[in-house]
């Protein structure tokens, strides 16, 4: 009879564990692509199959929401348990950013982007932004409700933003004049602004809501929905900084990937469609081929008053 040792006994648990998870991550198709690993397969079992130590710094996504295209006739990916699945691997102070809508069925919302929402919260991530992506197009509903022209980007945290370099290109329609006036605090008194006698800038810090085109290109034709290349662009912009590695799950014809590549970020894709997995390949290996001699700016979303 031999003496039982629990810390070998658990140490022994561990390797087997780590093999078995290495042993299924092999089994998915990769490739690496200057600092890109690519993965074709269901993200969520691709994720399950990290090992617990994994961490990414931050994700920019674009999941496939409702019934409303037939991404290469696989099932609708359970979103929620994504969305737990990711938020066990991201880092303190990193960001996932959440594109997404709600599909209309009987002629109204379904309000499915507002459980991905609480689903964040109730992982214990925040719901740090309700951020608006005007789109240029319109789809047209029935006739008792207004044109959607719009979808929400959400941005959940693990605690407060590590990094945020806010966008300013808001045309202030003071700008040249000097600032003035009071806020009401809680118990009704007032309080002059920190920035009281300044000049008001020309540009300020962009709101919330972005007007983004989204112009189809010969690069990301086969692929149905292709995120906009300036929407990760200036996420990658203002919640990360170079070197940290980004993730997206739902990878598509591999636009975060682009953005990456060119901003000098890791990137980690995760796509279960092959033919646009093909995409991404191209679009990403190209994006590396290309010098980067000056810095890369996409079109800017047009930010001015409402009034």
């Amino acid at each position: 009879m031999t003496d039982y040792d629990p810390a070998e006994n658990s140490r022994k648990s561990y390797d087997v564990a780590i093999d078995a998870m290495r042993e299924k991550l092999a089994s998915f198709r990769c490739e690496k692509i200057g600092d890109a690993v690519l993965y074709l397969g269901d993200c969520k079992e691709i994720l399950s199959s990290w090992p617990e130590c994994f961490r990414f710094n931050a994700a920019v996504t674009s999941p496939p929401y409702g019934d409303i295209r037939a991404y290469g006739g696989h099932e609708k990916p359970d979103l929620l348990a994504v969305i737990s699945a990711m938020s066990k691997r991201l880092e303190a102070g990193g960001v996932i950013v959440w594109n997404t809508a709600d599909q209309t069925v009987n002629g109204s919302e379904t309000g499915e982007s507002f459980r991905h929402a609480l689903h964040a919260i109730d992982c214990g991530l925040r719901l740090h932004d309700t951020m608006i992506y005007c789109k240029e197009a319109v789809t047209f509903p029935g006739n008792n409700r207004y044109h959607p022209a719009f979808e929400y980007m959400f941005i959940f945290s693990s605690g407060a933003p590590k990094h945020f370099n806010g966008l300013k290109d808001w045309a202030n329609k003071s700008r040249g004049r000097i600032m003035s006036g009071t806020s009401r605090q809680k118990d009704g008194t007032t309080s002059r602004f920190n920035n009281v006698g300044q000049e008001v800038p020309t540009c300020g810090l962009r709101r919330n809501w972005w007007p983004i085109a989204n112009p189809y290109t010969g690069e990301t034709e086969g692929h149905p929905a292709p995120m906009p290349y300036s929407m990760a662009h200036d996420h990658l912009e203002t919640w990360t900084t170079p070197g940290e590695t980004i993730l997206d799950p739902f990878m598509g014809s591999g636009t975060t990937g682009v953005a990456c590549a060119k901003l000098g970020r890791k990137f980690i894709g995760i796509e279960i469609e092959e033919k646009y997995f093909n995409i991404a390949c191209k679009r990403i290996d190209d994006a590396y081929r290309q010098p980067r001699l000056f810095k890369d700016e996409p079109p800017k979303p047009k930010q001015e008053a409402l009034l």
